[in-house]
């Protein structure tokens, strides 16, 4: 009985992980692929493209473009996206998306592959600016529908061109027969301009509680269920003894 009770216990707890895990939504699969996607040269990634061989990869690279657009303290941009949003519930719901953006490649020595700035949505992963009040505040911008006192905030985007990024996608060749990076096989096109560990601490939104309760109910599951099934193994065993 007692085996049979830590075996149920062990996947209630598994249970509790995943729930966890899945609550960051998109972010949660965002993180994932940042930890596990293979890391290809852009070279590499180049010759995927004209092979017609579609994997999904890993490059890094500095940002470049020809086109680059100034922001107000001069830096600049290939991409910047400003969202105006309202707290419903444990989510944030668009009211109003602004974006710029201009063709751009990722650079590695002398090889360069674009990405495909359109199909960016989710997976850009940057330390955002943001500021945030309440609907009343600003009711000319935000529908009757949100009480005044829902929380408002505007959150800015972008990426720089004088910045190093890692770029998660399929090489494809793209218009004009240029190697491009874009979604495909089911996955998202990711850029984070910011190292793996600080990505992450974006995409849990900056709180640790929930990242330190995943860990610690998958942790624990497993090691309720190893208990279990060993503990039946031994009564089984010693149940045939006899």
């Amino acid at each position: 009985m007692i085996p049979l009770v830590l075996v149920v216990l062990g996947f209630v707890a598994l249970a509790g992980a995943a729930a966890t895990l899945m609550s960051y939504g998109p972010r949660y699969r965002i993180g994932r692929l940042l930890s596990t996607t293979p890391t290809v040269t852009v070279a590499d990634a180049v010759q995927l493209a004209a092979a017609g061989s579609p994997r999904y990869v890993r490059v890094d690279g500095r940002i470049d473009s020809p086109q680059d657009f100034p922001d107000e303290n001069q830096r600049p941009l290939v991409f910047r996206r400003r969202r105006l949003e309202a707290r419903t519930g444990q989510r944030w719901k668009v009211l109003d998306e602004q974006l710029e953006q201009v063709p751009f490649e990722v650079n590695e020595a002398l090889d360069s592959i674009a990405i495909d700035g359109p199909a960016l949505d989710e997976g850009l992963v940057v330390l955002p600016r943001e500021s945030t009040g309440r609907a009343g505040e600003i009711r000319d911008r935000v529908p009757v529908a949100y009480p005044d006192r829902t929380t408002i905030r505007y959150r800015v985007e972008q990426l720089s061109a004088v910045e190093h990024a890692t770029v998660l996608g399929v090489p494809v060749t793209g218009a004009g027969g240029a190697a491009t990076m874009t979604r495909g096989l089911g996955r998202p096109l990711v850029i984070t301009t910011l190292e793996i560990p600080e990505a992450m601490r974006v995409l849990a939104g900056g709180r640790r509680g929930r990242p330190i309760l995943a860990v610690s109910l998958l942790a624990g599951g497993a090691g309720l269920l190893g208990i279990g099934v060993l503990w039946a193994i031994v009564q089984t065993v010693l149940a045939g003894g006899h």
